[in-house]
């Protein structure tokens, strides 16, 4: 439990040594830190295999996009960064890492996985999208080999396949209850029309009733900033008496949803904004129109604390200014 937030694991008994876990996690919080929805997937070609990093005579296996596109590829670059710096900060363990790329497609994976397989990974960490687990996982457990995925679809788990994530409903009735705990009742919401918003609009339902809070308006918005103007212009006016408008979107869509729903009338300073963990990103921190809002994602103080040597880099790391989160 990081931050209130439930990381969802199941781990096979021979891969639960010290450096490993601990690898785990480091992989885990690299990934949030490029704010991805993981419930869509990059395009591309695979690309040649990785090199290994370490020299241990266990071989696990780390397959993430790192030729994928947009943020895909900066969070893979990010992971195996971490993963190297894990590795030296436990000098050098009895373990090899092979890094391969999926490119964040289907044949990416499979190939990525096969290659893994034959080099002798024992346990495989990774991928990070949903749509190629599938893939390793089928290839993984004709050997009997583990698989631990960074996807948050809980639909991905499956036998033998184990998941060590941030689950997109932790986030959201996180920052639900929250809210609803600060006096908030009337909530609205503005949410990206794609996998990820269907499955953060189902739980931000269940959590306002929960709470006995009431939604007051919400509407879908497609990725083409022209067409995002009318769904988010109809907030703006349904929204006059809400105490907060919840967006579960990246930094890549926040910024224009916001920005018109202040063009449109509203006043942030009065109404609550609200995120998940995709507004873990330099862009949300810096952007003075969201200051003061409210989001749910990991506690690096804690987490460096668990994390005991490591937790110097993971310090270092810069946080918010002017958006809480919780």
């Amino acid at each position: 439990m990081f931050g209130g937030l439930q990381v969802r694991a199941s781990w096979p008994a021979h891969a639960a040594s010290p450096a490993l876990a601990a690898l785990a996690s480091m992989l885990l919080l690299a990934g949030c830190s490029g704010s991805l929805p993981d419930l869509a997937s990059s395009s591309g070609a695979p690309s040649p295999p990785a090199t290994h990093i370490g020299e241990g005579a266990v071989k696990a296996a780390l397959i993430v996009p790192l030729s994928g596109s947009g943020n895909a590829g900066v969070a893979a670059q990010s992971m195996r960064n971490a993963a190297e710096m894990a590795l030296a900060e436990f000098n050098n363990p009895d373990l090899q890492l092979l890094v391969k790329d999926d490119a964040g497609s289907v044949p990416g994976a499979q190939q990525a996985a096969q290659q893994a397989l034959d080099e002798g990974a024992e346990i495989i960490l990774g991928p990070l999208f949903a749509l190629t687990v599938a893939p390793v996982a089928h290839a993984a457990r004709a050997r009997g080999v583990p698989v631990i995925a960074f996807s948050t679809d809980t639909n991905a788990a499956a036998r033998g396949v184990y998941l060590l994530s941030f689950l997109p409903e932790s986030d959201v009735d996180r920052i639900v209850s929250y809210a609803a705990s600060q006096g908030r009742r009337s909530f609205a919401a503005l949410v990206p029309d794609n996998a990820y918003g269907s499955v953060t609009e189902a739980a931000f339902k269940q959590a306002v009733a929960r709470g006995g809070g009431r939604v007051i308006a919400l509407e879908r918005y497609p990725l083409d900033r022209a067409q995002m103007q009318t769904p988010v212009r109809n907030v703006a006016q349904a929204a006059s008496h809400a105490d907060a408008i919840f967006i579960p979107d990246g930094a890549d869509a926040v910024p224009t949803v916001v920005q018109t729903l202040t063009a449109n009338g509203i006043d942030t300073k009065r109404v609550q904004l609200l995120g998940t963990g995709l507004w873990e990103d330099a862009q949300i921190f810096s952007n003075p129109l969201l200051d003061g809002a409210w989001y749910a994602g990991p506690d690096f103080n804690r987490f460096s604390q668990f994390l005991g040597p490591l937790q110097g880099p993971i310090r270092q790391r810069p946080r918010a200014h002017g958006v809480a989160c919780l």
